[in-house]
């Protein structure tokens, strides 16, 4: 009963949290203008411009705030202040309980989520108070993120292996076998898959609900695993990330952006890991993986075979989105899709 109350109080409380900060963070996000200067219609080839703009609504690209995602976070800092002080003023067993930042289990998820969702926010504002090609997302700024994001995976590969003494890898069914310093380059492919992942956020409400899924499952994962910060700390990102989709459904008031799918997904990677649930990671998060397969499958057709596509747009949501399916079909079904597969991952965790 005590760690369902730590559990499932701070994740009530970050839903009230974000739900409260909305208001004055969408005050400050239309004030200063926080969205896009520049479509991504212009970052497209110019053969394909007419046809996605049919599916893209480039008015509310250059309209909408891109810095949502800040809920999430700010979330969960604010939270974790508020629970902080119930232990400090309620002194007792019960609510001395429900501090969740630990040494052993929490604090290089939470730190991971605050530096990476900074990098993020550093990403979004150069596309929104940015001059000349910097708004415009150009590949120098590609090349730099993936830097950015390729260093903090090292840093963060070396914690695992050298701090936590982590280097091996739960195969289920079978057990584990040790990587060696093989598991450095592992975690830093593994982070770099989920961190590409991030352009689903691409429809009103998508990646909120996918994200909320998975943050979930893995909620109950840590729970069962008897990681009770984890979960507490699982928990506390799904009540931010519910608190920015009752605001991003649509029409949404403001996007993820960048600093949160940076942030949330580097995190998830982190999580991951410490829950030996990494090979379950194409299950859990099953349409995280095959928005970033789709993307990569595109690319490789395009580059192997003249020109020829393999869908009509790519990510996958696209695609389904030139066949005709209204925004809010995709969305609902990848909601659908995301809470079985997240279900599934759970009940493959607890039977192996």
């Amino acid at each position: 009963m005590t760690n369902a109350i730590k559990i499932f109080l701070p994740a009530v409380i970050s839903f009230i949290v974000g739900i409260l900060l909305t208001p004055i963070a969408t005050h400050y996000f239309y004030k200063y203008r926080m969205w896009r200067r520049v479509s991504r219609n212009n970052n497209l080839p110019e053969k394909e411009i007419g046809g996605f703009a049919k599916i893209h609504d480039d008015k509310s690209e250059v309209s909408t705030p891109r810095t949502g995602g800040m809920i999430v976070w700010i979330s969960v800092i604010l939270t974790l202040a508020i629970v902080s002080l119930i232990d400090f003023v309620f002194v007792n067993e019960s609510s001395s309980k429900m501090y969740f930042i630990s040494r052993s289990q929490t604090l290089l998820p939470f730190f991971t989520l605050i530096i990476a969702s900074l990098i993020g926010l550093g990403d979004d504002f150069l596309q929104i108070f940015g001059k000349g090609k910097w708004t415009t997302d150009p590949i120098i700024l590609r090349y730099i993120k993936i830097g950015i994001i390729l260093s903090l995976g090292v840093v963060i590969g070396l914690w695992f292996y050298f701090k936590l003494g982590v280097s091996e890898l739960y195969i289920p069914w079978y057990g584990f076998i040790n990587l060696g310093y093989l598991f450095i380059p592992f975690f830093i492919l593994v982070m770099i898959s989920l961190w590409s992942s991030s352009v689903i956020d691409g429809i009103d409400g998508l990646s909120g609900g996918v994200l909320a899924s998975i943050f979930t499952a893995y909620t109950l994962i840590s729970f069962f695993n008897n990681q009770v910060d984890i979960a507490t700390f699982c928990a506390v990102i799904t009540g931010g990330i519910l608190a920015f989709l009752w605001f991003n459904i649509p029409p949404a008031r403001f996007y993820m952006g960048e600093t949160g799918m940076i942030g949330l997904t580097v995190t998830l990677s982190v999580i991951a890991f410490l829950t030996d649930t990494v090979l379950l990671l194409p299950i859990i998060a099953f349409p995280l993986f095959i928005t970033s397969l789709s993307n990569i499958i595109q690319i490789g057709s395009r580059k192997l075979r003249n020109g020829k596509k393999v869908f009509l747009f790519a990510p996958l949501h696209h695609h389904f989105e030139a066949l005709g399916w209204p925004k809010y079909k995709v969305t609902m079904r990848y909601w659908i899709i995301s809470v079985m597969t997240a279900i599934l991952g759970v009940i493959i965790y607890i039977i192996s």
